[in-house]
């Protein structure tokens, strides 16, 4: 009980800075400080939310199916390249560098490029998300797999262990907190990614529904979409770390010793 208690008080901070952010908006919307044009009521936003619900999940449907989609194949790439990178020396200082490159381009300066090779359709969409969450996956699990005891892995080596087994036993568990660090990062940009692909072309998705509002003027619908968004980046994240619990019973179990 005491545990639940310590956990719900500790969200009391977020809490309220988050209504006093709230309400210091409506405020400023009610004062006429800033134009309803420029800057809508939460109050509108929020019935704007409401009415445009269901168009705004059939648009989710997409770019959620564009983020999964982008996601999947970004954790795919990133494994086998971070053990290939770990395994062989060669091979890090060869792409580490580049990595860290494609870090440095705007995505929404590789976004039109996608576009024009690939189209309007799903392709660049699904692209842009693997680029933009296949980074933090990457490194995390580099630096997991560094991170690694030597002395470990010099005593399975002792008791026979091949290659395989020490990667099994030792590298990989090493290095899955630094994996779901970098998922819950991935996770949340890959919304983002997929957004911002649409909004330079596409039939639908939340960043094509998003253009339409902004050209018609409608800002309460835009801020609409963007809070919808938070949302959806927030439940990804809260997805992530059920999923780094279930497989990491340890890390809790760690927890709850030290607190004792």
């Amino acid at each position: 009980m005491t545990k639940k208690l310590q956990s719900i008080t500790s969200k009391i901070p977020a809490i309220i800075a988050l209504c006093l952010i709230v309400l210091a908006w409506y405020l400023i919307c009610v004062s006429g400080l800033v134009p309803a044009y420029m800057l809508p009521s939460p109050v509108n936003v929020a019935k704007a939310l409401i009415s445009d619900m269901p168009l705004i999940l059939m648009h989710a449907r997409y770019t959620l199916q564009e983020a999964f989609y982008g996601l999947c194949i970004g954790i795919l790439l990133a494994f086998v390249s971070a053990t290939l990178m770990d395994r062989f020396l060669t091979i890090n200082r060869a792409f580490y560098p580049l990595m860290v490159i494609t870090q440095t381009i705007p995505t929404i300066a590789i976004a039109p490029v996608l576009v024009l090779w690939m189209g309007f359709g799903m392709a660049p969409k699904i692209a842009l998300v693997v680029i933009t969450t296949f980074f933090p996956i990457a490194v995390g699990l580099l630096d997991g797999y560094k991170s690694v005891d030597q002395d470990a892995v010099n005593l399975m080596r002792a008791m026979g262990a091949t290659k395989f087994q020490i990667f099994r036993h030792l590298k990989f568990p090493s290095a899955l907190n630094q994996f779901f660090s970098g998922l819950k990062i991935s996770a949340s940009y890959a919304v983002v990614g997929a957004v911002v692909a649409e909004w330079l072309g596409g039939f639908n998705g939340l960043g094509v529904y998003m253009t339409r509002v902004k050209k018609a003027y409608a800002f309460d619908k835009m801020f609409a979409v963007i809070i919808f968004i938070v949302i959806i980046s927030l439940l990804l994240m809260l997805a992530v770390n059920i999923i780094r619990n279930l497989s990491m019973p340890w890390i809790r179990t760690e927890k709850e010793g030290k607190e004792v």
